[in-house]
């Protein structure tokens, strides 16, 4: 395995740890709907406390899914879909992967069905 397909794959195991937790899938939802917000703002808006918000979103910055910038006294968080657009690329790479291995199993089983009713 190469330098970069280990850091590809590491990328994206980061992506789906962090998207297993639903309250960091609802952060992201809402940063998605609000283009961006503070830590504060998206405490408001969930059952959890700020500093459990902010744990959260450090989560979420680790795996490249958004970013904060310093706006005076406040940071603001936004989304950043790249993380997100690669996982989904590798993603369908492997449903695809499995199709193509389903269809050459169908095909497989159904010559053998063909063969065994032929006298």
């Amino acid at each position: 395995m190469t330098d970069q397909t280990r850091d590809a794959v590491a990328a994206v195991d980061s992506v789906l740890v962090a998207l297993a937790d639903p309250t960091r899938r609802r952060l992201l939802d809402l940063l998605a709907a609000q283009g961006e917000a503070t830590a504060t703002t998206l405490a408001e808006r969930l059952p959890v406390s700020r500093q459990a918000v902010v744990k959260h979103l450090a989560v979420l910055d680790a795996a490249g899914l958004v970013s904060g910038s310093r706006v005076g006294r406040e940071v603001r968080f936004a989304v950043r879909p790249a993380a997100l657009d690669a996982t989904a690329r590798w993603m369908a790479a492997l449903a695809a992967d499995w199709d193509r291995r389903l269809a050459k199993i169908k095909r497989i089983a159904e010559a053998a069905e063909r063969d065994s009713r032929q006298p």
